[in-house]
């Protein structure tokens, strides 16, 4: 008897093992296929921008790269109408400085509601809810108004500044406070004589390095991505960002209109967003390992 339960432990173990693989494999197979759909955009992109004015035109499907990549990119380079070296620098300022503001202000404001008690806390805490329900179209004819009033335009400001109040990221914050970040450890810091700002410039960021990695990267890419505001508040062409250059170069004139360096300036412009992923994907990783160990 002893002998037959132990086959039939081993049985068992083999069919838990055997699904587990399977499953394993299912995953895989899953995560291969979705990683495939993620990056064929990116290459048709890397393709399209290879190939000439005239085969663009046809319309035509192609799978293997083009010869016109570096004669696109020449001709981007060298487009005289075009300031693509000043977009970028601009784009990066714009995005990075409403990344740093966004992230951090937010999680401050998140950690205020977060670490302390006071009155009309929850009125407050659904009133920046209730804001995440207007649309910027709504707002926007005003804010151009008040940022004329106080001669911001054609100025960055009104693009970086404004990026202190985003109640979509304080509202994630808010949800990772509730779950990663103790009161105890906060009240801990306060016996032992830290101030509020040191606590959390020191203990909350800290903790908050995942959470605040992905908001970035999602401040980042969406501000790089935004044409509906730069475009009403920017004038000149030094000042330009590049979804507006690139809205400029595809509304040419359809002589001098070349579907190759549309093609080549966007794939340009996707590059500082792969840079910031890559430096902070580590934050992201870490905080799910770590989440994991202490599980």
């Amino acid at each position: 008897m002893g002998k037959d339960n132990a086959m039939q432990l081993q049985m068992d173990k083999e069919k838990v093992t055997g699904g587990i693989r399977a499953r394993r494999v299912v995953a895989n197979i899953v995560l291969v296929l979705i990683c495939l759909l993620c990056l064929i955009w990116f290459y048709l992109l890397f393709i399209n921008a290879s190939r000439s004015r005239a085969d663009l035109s046809m319309g035509s499907f192609r799978v293997l790269p083009g010869n016109y990549f570096f004669k696109n990119f020449y001709n981007l380079m060298h487009n005289s109408s075009l300031t693509i070296w000043r977009g970028m620098l601009n784009s990066i300022i714009i995005s990075g400085g409403t990344a740093v503001l966004c992230t951090y202000f937010s999680t401050l404001s998140a950690y205020a509601i977060h670490a302390y008690d006071f009155k009309l806390k929850g009125v407050l805490f659904t009133f920046i809810l209730l804001i995440m329900t207007i649309p910027t179209q709504v707002s926007a004819l005003g804010f151009i108004k008040l940022m004329r009033v106080v001669h911001l335009t054609d100025t960055f400001v009104p693009l970086i500044l404004p990026s202190i109040a985003a109640p979509v990221t304080f509202f994630y914050m808010k949800q990772y406070m509730d779950s990663t970040l103790p009161i105890q450890i906060v009240e801990a810091a306060r016996i032992d004589g830290s101030g509020e700002f040191r606590t959390f410039n020191t203990i909350v960021l800290p903790m908050m390095k995942p959470a605040i990695a992905v908001q970035a990267i999602f401040t980042f890419v969406g501000s790089w991505n935004n044409y509906f505001t730069p475009a009403l508040i920017l004038k000149s062409e030094e000042n330009k960002t590049l979804p507006i250059l690139i809205a400029k170069l595809r509304s040419a004139d359809f002589l001098k209109f070349d579907m190759g360096q549309v093609y080549m300036m966007i794939l340009l412009s996707i590059f500082p967003v792969i840079v910031v992923y890559l430096a902070l994907s580590k934050f992201i990783v870490g905080g799910v390992a770590l989440g994991s160990v202490k599980g």
